[in-house]
């Protein structure tokens, strides 16, 4: 995105009561959404740990809603942007936790660890945003990312279903779905009842979140049930809800001192353990955030800034870290809440942390009655919704079953192994993807015969009917994009048939992109190939300097693709064209512009009907003006009346161009005629001419021809006739090259 935007960027002052008022009701309406699910994200990082931990898991989503919530939207900027923890980083650090009790780490130092990869995951985020690496998130394939967001959301369900059945601690999923003895009926309605008011409520009422009315439902439901088994009316060991937290100000830092206490004890030379959960982290929530920038910006017509919003990001979760919170990201549903209830600043994002402080300070003790099973109700349904179902509208056509098969492969890497081996299947897919496109896309953009191409040397109608017979011997392709190899082979099998049949073989590369060693080793197959059959090798164009800072000409010459008799290098397609019609006009002895060093008026293509005595008529009408190599004959913009005929040499019709190059039209040669158009309309010039050789020309002007017309009418007319017609034939000419290369 624009760095230099400043749309999105917190404002600094102009603030007026209507504004706050409405950030405030936005970010309190939004903080209603993102708790209930910052709580459950919590509960299920925390979850392999035991019930025992379920008030620190609780605590942890509330501080880190508190945590990113107000410090991302006051670094990142982008308007109306809600952060909070959210479900990726649930994922990830689910399988972390799990990890580290399969090494035996102590349940007691395990926050520690989660509190160390959320601090570097915001670290890598930071730096990610300092160095540009915004745009790059971007670039990682929609396959891949729908992939692994519906793993995560396979991998959120499995993991709540044990919750919403109410299975004891300790059965595995596979069990407890087969035997049905071990459901909890109260769980299940709970949940039931949550599922729902989340699923129906947006359909009624638009103005709640249904996140609050989903958790209100279940809530309501245990209290009901509690009517008819007054043992859940008990808030001390009761394994329906959350149960006991302690949330004043001497609570949370006993927490903070425990948990940082706690660092000591970790290893942190065992790096392995860190590296894949801190990126894949990293990764994860710089998508899920930027992913929300993007429809944010489509809803709102403004445009994100997203290295800023990683730098905030980055830091958000370096503050949630720091006060033992858990990570988060940029999270939909919440941003859309915020925006459709006033949100008109990015402080709307930053009363989201304040209100959610509020809420733990004031009315902590209410979040010990939450039921696990309404949070696992609505995780089910965020779970599903994350599931990328239009991903198998890519069975439909042919085209797009890798791109499923893609999705697929990262979903089932995710469930069955990891999510750090998804990361992994996902990047190498990710290169296949890419690969796949390159090979895909065709390296010639264009390959045409030069029977129906030609220079802009402008030749005479017996040359150009001499070249048509003799242009199928050259074939002209125009390379583009990625020359490697993946599309090597395919290069040699579109040239291969053409190898044997032309003489010429011209490969222009002005739109080429990278060059790699398998590339120029095909090249010097190619050449052989060509050598062996007589022929000539032809580059145009060569790029000097690439994007990429690769000279293509100095990495041919390194690896001994070097300019001989049967390979010619030229700077650009024009002069390559022009060369090889020259060759093929002497071989048939027909380059009539080369026959005589200085050309008379019969030899001029205007007058090779008119008879001797129209040209000594004409003769005295006209003058002759010489010019050295290099000399300007007139500018564009020059007020000029006069048609030039060329004596010797030749001269080169160029238009300049704002950035300082130059483009050119036209080289017109001895027996040849330019300036035409300033003639017949007495405009100014619309190009500049200069001499390529030292060069004599034949001039006539406006005037002088007019005093011919008042003293030769016939000779006049002949002469007007000949122009139309030459004029024509280089407009049906161009017509017919338009055509072929529109269709090439």
């Amino acid at each position: 995105m624009n760095s230099n935007s400043v749309d999105n960027q917190m404002p600094k002052s102009n603030f007026s009561f209507n504004s706050l008022l409405g950030d405030f009701f936005g970010g309190t309406a939004a903080m209603l959404v993102a708790l209930p699910s910052a709580i459950a994200f919590g509960l299920i990082i925390y979850s392999p740990l035991g019930n025992s931990f379920a008030g620190k898991a609780a605590i942890g989503g509330i501080i880190g809603t508190i945590a990113i919530g107000f410090v991302a939207p006051m670094f990142g900027g982008t308007k109306k942007l809600v952060s909070a923890p959210c479900a990726p980083a649930a994922a990830v650090l689910t399988l972390f936790v799990a990890e580290l009790l399969h090494k035996n780490i102590a349940p007691d130092i395990v926050p520690a660890y989660i509190a160390v990869v959320t601090f570097f995951a915001g670290i890598i985020q930071l730096i990610a945003g300092r160095l540009g690496g915004g745009k790059f998130i971007k670039y990682i394939p929609y396959p891949v990312v729908a992939g692994y967001l519906s793993g995560v959301g396979v991998l959120i369900f499995i993991g709540q279903l044990p919750k919403f059945l109410g299975l004891p601690k300790g059965i595995s999923l596979g069990h407890g779905l087969i035997d049905f003895s071990l459901w909890k009926q109260d769980s299940i309605i709970i949940g039931t009842a949550t599922i729902l008011v989340m699923l129906i409520a947006p359909k009624i009422i638009k103005t709640v979140p249904a996140a609050i009315l989903a958790l209100s439902a279940g809530i309501i439901t245990y209290f009901g049930l509690a009517m008819i088994h007054p043992q859940l009316f008990n808030l001390q060991n009761n394994e329906y809800i959350i149960g006991p937290i302690s949330a004043s100000i001497n609570d949370l830092a006993g927490i903070f001192t425990s948990q940082w206490g706690s660092i000591k004890l970790i290893n942190f030379l065992d790096i392995s353990i860190f590296i894949f959960p801190v990126f894949t982290l990293a990764v994860l929530l710089s998508i899920d955030t930027l992913k929300t920038c993007v429809v944010l910006d489509a809803l709102t017509y403004t445009r994100h800034n997203s290295n800023n919003e990683l730098r905030g990001q980055g830091l958000g979760n370096i503050a949630s870290a720091v006060l033992c919170g858990i990570p988060g990201a940029g999270t939909m549903g919440a941003t859309l809440v915020n925006l459709n209830s006033g949100a008109i600043t990015g402080f709307s994002g930053i009363f989201v942390g304040i209100t959610a402080l509020l809420v733990l300070l004031l009315f902590g003790n209410f979040v010990a009655w939450i039921p696990f099973s309404a949070l696992s109700g609505i995780l089910i349904v965020v779970a599903f919704r994350m599931v990328d179902k239009k991903s198998f509208a890519l069975l439909k056509h042919k085209a797009t079953h890798f791109d499923f098969f893609v999705i697929l492969a990262v979903v089932v890497s995710a469930v069955v192994f990891s999510l750090i081996t998804a990361a992994g299947v996902g990047i190498a897919l990710a290169i296949i993807l890419f690969l796949r496109e390159q090979i895909r896309s065709s390296v010639i953009r264009r390959k045409i015969s030069a029977s129906v191409v030609f220079s802009k040397k402008v030749r005479a109608p017996s040359e150009l009917l001499v070249l048509e017979s003799k242009g199928e011997n050259t074939i002209i392709v125009e390379l583009q994009g990625q020359l490697f190899f993946g599309t090597t082979d395919q290069l040699f099998t579109e040239l291969e048939p053409h190898l044997v049949k032309c003489k010429y073989i011209l490969l222009d590369m002005h739109r080429v992109q990278s060059v790699d060693y398998t590339a120029v080793n095909m090249m010097k197959q190619i050449l052989a190939r060509v050598k062996k059959n007589g022929g000539i090798l032809i580059f145009s164009s060569v790029p000097l300097s690439l994007p990429t800072g690769q000279n293509v000409k100095a990495y041919f010459h390194s690896l001994d693709l070097n300019e001989t008799e049967n390979l010619r290098f030229f700077s650009d397609l024009d002069s390559a064209l022009e060369w090889i019609e020259d060759e093929n006009l002497s071989e048939e002895n027909a380059l009539i512009s080369d026959k005589d060093e200085i050309v008379n008026l019969h030899d001029i293509e205007l007058f090779s009907s008119f008879t001797p005595d129209a040209l000594e008529e004409l003769r005295g009408f006209l003058f002759e003006k010489e010019y050295k190599r290099g000399e300007v004959i007139f500018n564009k913009g020059q007020e000029s009346d006069e048609i030039y005929f060329v004596k010797k040499g030749q001269a080169r019709i160029i238009i300049p161009l704002s950035n300082g190059n130059e483009y050119h039209i036209a080289t017109f040669a001895k027996g040849g005629f330019f300036g035409d158009m300033a003639f017949l309309d007495k405009g100014k010039r619309s190009a500049n001419a200069i001499a390529s050789d030292d060069t004599k020309i034949f001039v006539l002007s406006r005037e002088r021809f007019n005093t011919l017309v008042s003293q030769y009418p016939d000779l006049a007319g002949k002469f007007f006739e000949k122009l139309s017609y030459v004029i024509s034939h280089r407009l049906r000419q161009t017509d017919k090259e338009l055509k072929v290369l529109q269709e090439s």
